[in-house]
């Protein structure tokens, strides 16, 4: 039967579109030579030279080459999903880029955040969380809020710093920017020991489980593309990007019993305010030591 309404589908499809079939005597199925004619799958040219801050990719070495062309490949075909990347990118750089440079951290490690993910705050199957994927003993360690009422891992700007000062503390250790970004990833212990191990002193001479080999490459080539998208066949204009909203910050030091109403009566609805403040993890804010809390709420 299921060969039947296959056979019916394939022929509907040659009516609409008028193509021609030839059989295979060895499968018995039919291929659309229209089709096949018009259909190409392309290999992607690699750059000339790739850097990383101010380090060079190794790409003559074949393994890098292999891993940089495997992410190319995956990032540039996967359309849909780099696309969003590009069009987030444009809503929420203007946020991390003045903390990176406040924080002394290089402009590459932007795109860091694009490979942890794709600037949303999502959580891992390890639980770590928001745009930077942080865990939630880490965030504790870097100084970030964290419990049921408010987790500071989903506000932006907090999260942002915090990645900063984990950053500059494994550059500190290792001495290089790819080797730091290796251990967001890893840990900074994990690198350590295979560094001492295998008795090199560089990220791309390291043997890595594949999760980490793949790690810096991904980070590399979504700078690549994003930086040149029209390189790499995206196509956009200015009002396909996304865009933040004008907002404004109201301070608060007492506990919040229900912010529906909290929400409605500055105007605005709970929906918003979720949407802003996405730390606000409740219906409702628990301030018993009376902190200062600044919300975001639309500026007009």
């Amino acid at each position: 039967m299921k060969k039947i309404i296959f056979t019916l589908i394939i022929l509907l499809l040659a009516g609409i579109f008028g193509y021609n079939f030839k059989t295979d005597p060895h499968t018995e199925t039919s291929v659309k030579n229209g089709f096949l004619n018009h259909y190409r799958i392309y290999a992607v040219p690699l750059p000339d030279s790739l850097t990383f801050v101010d380090e060079t990719v190794p790409i003559t070495h074949s393994d890098i080459r292999e891993r940089i062309d495997r992410e190319l490949l995956v990032n540039t075909y996967w359309q849909s999903n780099t696309l969003l990347m590009i069009k987030r990118s444009h809503k929420y750089f203007p946020i991390i880029e003045p903390i990176l440079k406040e924080e002394g951290v290089p402009d590459d490690f932007k795109y860091l955040a694009v490979a942890e993910s794709g600037l949303q705050n999502v959580t891992s199957p390890s639980g770590a969380k928001g745009f930077w994927q942080i865990m939630k003993k880490t965030g504790k360690d870097l100084g970030l809020e964290i419990n049921d009422d408010v987790d500071e891992r989903y506000h932006l700007e907090k999260a942002t710093k915090a990645a900063c000062e984990y950053l500059k503390k494994a550059k500190q250790k290792f001495g290089s920017w790819t080797l730091a970004a290796a251990s967001y990833n890893a840990g900074v212990n994990k690198i350590s020991k295979e560094l001492e191990k295998q008795k090199v002193n560089n990220y791309y001479d390291l043997f890595l489980n594949e999760e980490t080999s793949r790690y810096v490459p991904r980070i590399i080539i979504i700078k690549e593309i994003l930086e040149h998208p029209n390189d790499f066949g995206f196509l956009f204009s200015e009002n396909d990007l996304y865009k933040l909203s004008p907002t404004k910050k109201i301070e608060v030091d007492s506990s919040i019993t229900d912010l529906a109403l909290f929400a409605k009566n500055l105007g605005t609805n709970y929906k918003t305010i979720k949407l802003l403040n996405p730390w606000l993890r409740k219906n409702k804010l628990e301030n018993k030591n009376q902190k200062k809390y600044l919300i975001k709420l639309p500026k007009n």
